[in-house]
């Protein structure tokens, strides 16, 4: 891979650890940290013979995973209320893994992925209100640490992270202890805010690293994501840019449902896949209005009321797909 991304010319963010990690590891240990930063130090090693200044991500969706497999216990390790001592814990092994690599290379570059998220209360109530904000908060915790603005034992400091990437899924906004809320609901906070927020609090580039959606909806969300990129870049953040998830439809992580997510699909008996091809003409249409827009021409555009209602309607068949697959 290393001199397939050389030969082609294509800049790759390197992601070294995406959910998974040898059998014989306990992940809360401090085996893990130790085996994690010698995996990562020999990743550097090898990549540097191939690429000046590598792009890496050392562990990927710390906020996400930590909840998903130390709060709610649906990805391995399974485990409930030990969200936080796991997310210290990928802090850690993130610390140490980044140093070892500088110490290798010290021009790579760290990009450090977290999903953005939007959390209202569910009632006026203090309570409520309190609950929602802290929930929401707590998206800045795992960029807090690395960089050393939080809980500094853990060895973070403000040279840690060169790059943060985002994600971001029409899931990402919702009530407090209850549902997701759509993108017509006066509660539904603009993407372009969110991105604003990021920046005035690291003042690091950006870059959506994760979006998209499934069925019919995936061309309405694309030009929904951009807009608000657009408008982002409109207002100072320099947002890099945008990377579609997936490129490939692919079986569901939960249920091995056939998703239909991507810009290509499952490959027939000859290899060939098919195209879903408004993905792709939404594609090529972006590409050109974000050349005309480096020109000086104002082409950002809006969503038509139906295709916000499609949104809405994928963010309820969303939610039930997910519900479904994790019981």
């Amino acid at each position: 891979m290393f001199r397939a991304a050389r030969d082609s010319g294509m800049q790759v963010i390197w992601d070294l650890w995406h959910y998974g990690w040898p059998d014989h590891l306990d992940i809360f240990s401090t085996n893990f940290i130790e085996h994690f930063t010698a995996f990562a130090r020999e990743t550097a090693t090898h990549l540097s013979d191939y690429c000046e200044r590598p792009f890496v991500s050392p562990i990927n969706e710390i906020s996400f995973f930590s909840w998903a497999g130390g709060e709610a216990g649906f990805f391995n390790p399974f485990a409930h209320h030990r969200g936080d001592e796991l997310k210290r814990q990928l802090v850690r092994a993130s610390i140490h893994a980044i140093q070892a690599m500088r110490e290798v290379n010290p021009s790579i570059c760290i990009c450090q992925i977290d999903p953005i998220i939007n959390v209202v209360p569910k009632s006026d109530s203090d309570e409520d209100v309190a609950n929602a904000e802290a929930y929401r908060g707590s998206q800045f915790e795992a960029w807090d640490m690395i960089l050393g603005r939080t809980q500094p034992e853990l060895g973070g400091r403000e040279d840690l992270i060169d790059v943060i990437g985002v994600n971001y899924y029409i899931h990402n906004q919702f009530v407090w202890a209850g549902h997701p809320i759509v993108p017509s609901d006066p509660r539904y906070r603009h993407v372009s805010t969110m991105l604003q927020e990021v920046y005035s609090r690291y003042r690091r580039p950006l870059f959506v690293a994760e979006t998209g959606i499934e069925d019919d909806t995936r061309p309405a969300w694309l030009r929904y994501m951009v807009k608000e990129v657009l408008t982002a870049i409109a207002e100072g953040v320099p947002v890099e840019g945008v990377c579609l998830y997936p490129i490939v439809n692919h079986p569901g992580w939960d249920d091995d449902r056939h998703c239909h997510n991507g810009m290509f699909d499952y490959a027939d008996g000859s290899g060939r896949r098919e195209v879903f091809q408004p993905l792709a003409d939404e594609v090529i249409r972006l590409n050109a209005n974000v050349a005309a827009l480096i020109s000086g021409a104002k082409v950002i555009g809006e969503l038509s009321d139906m295709e916000t209602s499609m949104l809405d309607w994928s963010a309820h068949i969303m939610e039930q797909r997910t519900e479904v697959a994790r019981t």
